[in-house]
């Protein structure tokens, strides 16, 4: 048997895996030096990051100590400033929008009120103190006249106006302050001249028929006044009251055109602005009715007008409208002002009223008042501009023995009261009148 002695023989894939596990052994080698790097970096930072933290806290304490204020405290102010800053920036733009707001809403404000003004145009109707009556011819005049102007003075005391004669042959000219009076007047001479009857019993009689006839005309301009701002199944009472704004002016404005204009410019606000369209129509629609409350008691005609209001059951709206339109009460609602800003529209526009005939027109109702409060007069008149006055007196409650001492005591009172320029003359007339029918032949 054959023996063989030296080195081992290896085979190639064991030379392989021992060259392989030589890697393997280095790689773990550097592995693991790796990581007692990356352990001690980890250690180094972590240093770091305790000694930046002392020195964090530290610089807190030295800040602390040196501004005496703790950590929210800091915190606190700087939330103070920075909202100090965002407030003024937050500030500017609300100023910004506010004027902008009141640039867009001064812009619709005065579209709004343009075209509701645009609503209320109603037709001018000027004032006048006098009305004329054309006369078919000079003769006229004389028997209107008639004999020691029985006549002319019949007219005068069934009437209240003054006949100016001296305007012309054929023209007669009515005077009064009162324009429902006046219009009675100049429809009563007209009828007289057609009739050709003149004399002071036929005088008397066509007045008063002229007088109801005159009623008449004033409830049917109500009717068409409530009807043209659309108001219906008003009562009959109110509606014949409204009426008479058809012969009366306010500071030159004659009533029923202000009324509808008022009340025009008054609805198209509420609609413009989303108030009550309906209280602001009745507020505005009443709201003088006081001033032609004449035998109301005394008192403003705002007074008399809430009175009136409540008296008929009127809604609480509709009276603070009426309450308020002059200010004399602080506003209530929305629509209470609306009223007040109609009515100044169109009081306030160029040329709508005059204020001196307004106080010539007081002064003379003043006259009036003042002598019909003694209860022995009938009616009383007050002519030539207030400087005469005509009472007429029942003759069962007056002799003619106290008539200058009824004559003296009323001019006294208005020599106190009223502010007349000149002198006043007061005229007392007390007359009995007997009359009956006879059936002849």
């Amino acid at each position: 048997m054959k023996k063989t002695f030296g080195a081992v023989a290896t085979s190639p894939s064991t030379s392989n895996l021992i060259t392989k596990e030589t890697e393997l052994a280095k790689r773990e080698g550097i592995l693991e030096e790796r990581e007692r790097l990356l352990a001690e970096k980890l250690k180094a930072v972590d240093e770091k990051i305790a000694h930046l933290d002392k020195a964090r806290k530290d610089l807190i304490e030295k800040l602390e100590r040196a501004s005496d204020m703790s950590v929210d405290e800091a915190k606190k102010v700087l939330l103070e400033n920075v909202e100090k800053g965002l407030s003024i920036e937050i500030s500017k733009k609300i100023k910004q929008a506010e004027d902008e707001v009141k640039l867009k809403s001064d812009e619709k404000v005065k579209e709004i009120l343009s075209d509701a003004m645009l609503h209320g145009v109603t037709d001018y109707i000027s004032e006048f103190t006098t009305s004329r009556v054309q006369l078919p011819d000079e003769e006229m005049k004389g028997r209107i006249i008639g004999k020691e102007g029985r006549n002319i003075k019949a007219f005068e005391q069934a009437t209240g106006v003054d006949v100016v004669m001296d305007e012309g042959p054929d023209i007669l000219t009515l005077s009064s302050f009162d324009p429902v009076r006046r219009e009675i007047a100049r429809v009563s001479l007209e009828r007289l001249i057609a009739d050709g009857r003149i004399q002071p019993q036929r005088i008397e009689e066509i007045i008063e028929k002229t007088r109801e006839d005159i009623e008449k005309l004033m409830c049917q301009a109500g009717e068409k006044l409530c009807h043209d701002v659309g108001v219906f199944n008003m009562p009959r009472e109110i509606i014949c009251l409204l009426g008479r704004f058809k012969y009366r002016y306010s500071y030159g404005q004659n009533m029923i055109q202000h009324t509808l204009e008022e009340t025009r410019i008054g609805i198209e606000l509420a609609r413009e602005l989303g108030a009550d369209v309906n209280v602001v129509r009745l507020g505005c629609l009443l709201h003088d009715i006081g001033k032609i409350l004449t035998d109301w008691d005394e008192g403003t005609h705002v007074e008399r007008g809430v009175q009136f209001a409540k008296k008929f059951g009127f809604p609480q709206a509709v009276v603070g409208c009426i309450a308020e339109h002059h200010e004399d009460e602080p506003f209530s609602s929305v629509e209470s002002v609306l009223c007040y800003i109609a009515d100044a529209i169109s009081g306030a526009r160029p040329g709508a009223r005059h204020e001196n005939v307004q106080d010539y027109i007081k002064r003379l109702e003043d006259i009036e008042k003042i002598a019909t409060s003694y209860e022995a007069v009938e009616k009383a008149f007050a002519v030539q501009a207030g400087r005469e006055v005509r009472v007429i007196v029942t003759p069962d409650k007056i002799s003619d023995d106290e008539l200058p001492k009824l004559v003296h005591d009323i001019g006294e009172r208005i020599q106190k009261e009223v502010m007349v320029p000149g002198a006043v003359r007061v005229t007392a007339i007390r007359e009995s009148r007997f009359s009956d029918s006879f059936l002849t032949g």
